[in-house]
């Protein structure tokens, strides 16, 4: 696996820039992660992000957008505006998690 520094420290990622080890995320990475893709996070994204990463480390796989939807009871649209282009990959990228199946 490749190895990619920020924050001055390594972790590990896949081809695509995605975590591959849960352990070495943390929200002062998610901040640096979320920076890197032009969303600065506010307290309207740590519900979504806490929630993925619970829901990953309880199910073994990134939530799907409607899932997180319907778990976090936030309208697929907030997530759009919370998350812009494609927010089921942004949402994993931030969180530190896989990216989600069916992700382009």
């Amino acid at each position: 696996m490749p190895i990619m520094t920020l924050d001055n420290r390594q972790v590990s990622v896949d081809p695509e820039g995605f975590l591959t080890e849960y352990a070495e995320w943390d929200e002062d990475l998610a901040r640096t992660l979320a920076q890197q893709i032009g969303i600065a996070l506010t307290d309207q994204h740590w519900p979504v992000l806490r929630f993925l990463r619970q829901d990953f480390a309880d199910q073994g796989e990134t939530a799907t957008l409607r899932r997180t939807s319907l778990r976090c009871g936030i309208p697929i649209r907030d997530l759009f505006v919370l998350f812009p282009g494609k927010p089921a990959k942004k949402m994993a990228y931030i969180a530190g998690l896989p990216k989600p199946r069916g992700c382009v």
